[in-house]
């Protein structure tokens, strides 16, 4: 991975949402090899629950900025001291089904035990990046949102763990600007508006 293409990242914003968030795209380097951290969500959540996602969450008055916001959700959820994450930069904001607008930091952060808060989180979680890029790992469809109309849905599976939905959308970003990976063109299948998901 090349996270300066990070930095160099001109981002887009999305500025008339309800509500704004943030979250930390956190990467490590373990035996030699990139991963992505990813955090499993509890099973008692109301929203999202048992979902991986990155570490995030909504911005809170005393947060200095969208940054602030991310690496406090991040203290908060895994334990990762904020002295500890080298942020390369962000990612473009991404409008959420909930009226949220999220935006994603990239950070680089040490191969250590994360102690998740586990109110929130269920396991915290690193995913190989030559296992995410890899195409056999790799699906997506497109389907009919009732508000948004047709978009694309993103599917990383590896081992017992499968990304998908805002957080699949920020990983395509983030591995597309940042390895020589790209989404197919082509999706796997056109589903209807009610079609179960992928995982």
């Amino acid at each position: 991975m090349d996270l300066s293409r990070v930095s160099n990242h001109a981002p887009s914003a999305v500025t008339d949402a309800g509500q704004q968030a943030a979250v930390l795209a956190p990467v490590l380097v373990r035996d030699g090899t990139e991963h992505v951290l990813f955090t499993k969500r509890a099973d008692h959540l109301g929203e999202h629950p048992g979902q991986m996602s990155f570490p995030g969450g909504s911005r809170e008055p005393e947060d200095r900025g969208l940054e602030s916001t991310a690496l406090r959700e991040a203290n908060e959820e895994i334990g990762l001291y904020s002295e500890e994450a080298a942020v390369f930069g962000r990612l473009d904001d991404i409008r959420t089904v909930t009226d949220y607008s999220v935006r994603p930091y990239v950070a680089g952060v040490p191969d250590r035990d994360y102690d998740p808060d586990e109110r929130e989180v269920a396991e915290v979680v690193a995913l190989p990046v030559p296992e995410l890029i890899d195409l056999d790992n790799y699906e997506s469809e497109r389907r009919e949102h009732p508000v948004y109309g047709e978009h694309r849905v993103h599917y990383f599976h590896v081992g017992d763990y499968t990304v998908w939905g805002a957080t699949g959308r920020m990983l395509v970003q983030l591995l597309e600007l940042t390895t020589e990976w790209t989404a197919p063109e082509d999706v796997d299948r056109v589903v209807d508006a009610d079609a179960e998901l992928s995982v």
